[in-house]
């Protein structure tokens, strides 16, 4: 499986080693999916929880006497994860499996929430049936995915940039597993009735993210499709690459800081 294969390998290590980058930039994200959580939830289900940081804050939030329960594909990232619950001492669990395949538990949560890790199915109907299985009758859904490409131009610069020095770029393709694959909400929506959920809402949010202009180069240079291709290239193809989509990430940067938009869509469903 091509998801499978990148987040057990490049995918995951390079997630793993920006870690910190990345839970500084999503936190708002995190924030928001956290005050959604209904107070009665008991046991929670993370999917696509990455290194754990959604996880723990659902933990922290809902204390030791509740269960929560995060589940990635990468092996990487989820050693990530346990070994933060471990430090943190926190009574968050990680399960390194596919959401899509894996025999969870009939009816054992109550709350099933991810940011950013229900676009990468590659059968999403029979991922979110298998989630409506996991979770028991009353229960919620929560999912925040980005929006499509041109409402992220932030996320779609440095390819844009780089396009003439890296011709194997892959092309992105609507409706493909991966970051924007979610960007149809009707595409959603449909996907989600045929796997059972109800009260389906999908609402657009913008949310402002930032970090540490000093972290742009390694986020450029190690992210994403650019940031994969890199890895393998030359030396002066990365030089050329870096210097290009640095400029042209120029216009996000204010100071110390560099500062986008993130356009995406709040999923929420239930199980009834």
């Amino acid at each position: 499986m091509k998801q499978s294969s990148l987040w057990q390998g490049a995918g995951g290590n390079t997630w793993v080693a920006a870690q910190a980058l990345l839970d500084h930039m999503f936190q708002p994200i995190e924030d928001l999916l956290m005050q959604a959580i209904p107070s009665s939830t008991q046991s929670l289900l993370d999917v696509g929880c990455g290194t754990g940081a959604t996880t723990l804050a659902a933990a922290r939030r809902l204390g030791a006497d509740r269960r929560c329960t995060g589940v990635d594909i990468s092996g990487p990232m989820i050693a990530a994860a346990r070994e933060r619950a471990a430090q943190a001492h926190s009574s968050a669990t990680f399960i390194e499996a596919d959401a899509q395949r894996h025999a969870f538990e009939p009816a054992s949560f109550d709350a099933v929430i991810s940011r950013f890790g229900v676009m990468f199915f590659d059968d999403p109907v029979a991922a979110f049936s298998a989630l409506r299985r996991a979770t028991r009758d009353g229960g919620t859904l929560r999912c925040i995915v980005w929006r499509g490409p041109e409402d992220n131009p932030f996320m779609t610069t440095a390819e844009r940039s780089a396009a003439a020095l890296l011709p194997q770029l892959p092309a992105r393709a609507p409706d493909e597993p991966g970051q924007f694959g979610f960007a149809n909400p009707d595409r959603v929506q449909a996907m989600l009735e045929q796997g059972g959920w109800r009260d389906i809402a999908i609402t657009p949010l913008d949310v402002g993210c930032s970090f540490p202009e000093q972290d742009l180069l390694h986020y450029i240079t190690h992210m994403g499709p650019v940031g994969r291709l890199l890895q393998s290239a030359d030396e002066s193809t990365r030089q050329q690459v870096a210097d290009v989509a640095r400029a042209a990430f120029e216009p996000f940067v204010y100071g110390d800081r560099v500062r986008y938009t993130a356009a995406l869509w709040d999923i929420h469903a239930g199980a009834r």
